[in-house]
């Protein structure tokens, strides 16, 4: 079925619709999630608030070709409020080293990497190339003139390439440009 028709039906109360919707976007809902609080339980709940929020809400929505865009604002608005909420706890395992005992995975030094970037570019970078949005999209999305989501996402590259160089990591499929 059409991406507008669902939203439509959506928008008019048709929760089979609703739920189509949120499982199209479930994924892209977690990178997004995960990219600002970085732990799984987190991102759950999050996720599961901005489900509730979005149902409610979604006859709110003014242009249904912005659904994608406006879905990802609640996510990050929830993972914000989560982390504000939780701002004085401090989990046990973020201040546990962590032990490897094998030699890191690709996926794992691509993470470690992200984690070592600056939260804004870690967003860009997962929300164009994970998450898919456009660089119109991720500039509405954080409210950013298209011009400074570029020059933003070329510096964000250019440290992942700086790390992960330092690494011994060249054989990425990023360096090629079809990735990172």
């Amino acid at each position: 079925m059409d991406l507008l028709k669902l939203i439509n039906k959506a928008q008019k109360g048709h929760t089979a619709s609703f739920e189509l919707l949120i499982t199209k976007h479930k994924q892209a809902m977690y990178y997004v999630s995960k990219t600002i609080l970085r732990n799984d339980e987190d991102c759950a709940d999050a996720i599961q608030e901005s489900v509730i929020k979005a149902y409610q809400n979604i006859h709110k929505l003014n242009e249904a070709s912005y659904f994608k865009t406006w879905l990802m604002r609640i996510v990050m608005n929830e993972c914000y409020q989560l982390i504000r909420k939780q701002k004085n706890i401090l989990p046990l395992d973020s201040i546990m080293e962590p032990s490897y005992t094998q030699p890191m995975s690709q996926e794992l030094e691509m993470e470690e990497a992200l984690n070592l970037l600056s939260n804004d570019h870690r967003q860009l970078l997962i929300l164009f190339y994970t998450v898919g949005l456009s660089i119109r999209e991720v500039g509405e999305l954080l409210d950013l003139p298209e011009n400074t989501v570029k020059s933003k996402m070329h510096r964000a590259k250019k440290k992942m390439r700086e790390f992960l160089s330092e690494n011994e990591t060249e054989e990425h499929s990023w360096k090629s440009g079809k990735n990172f």
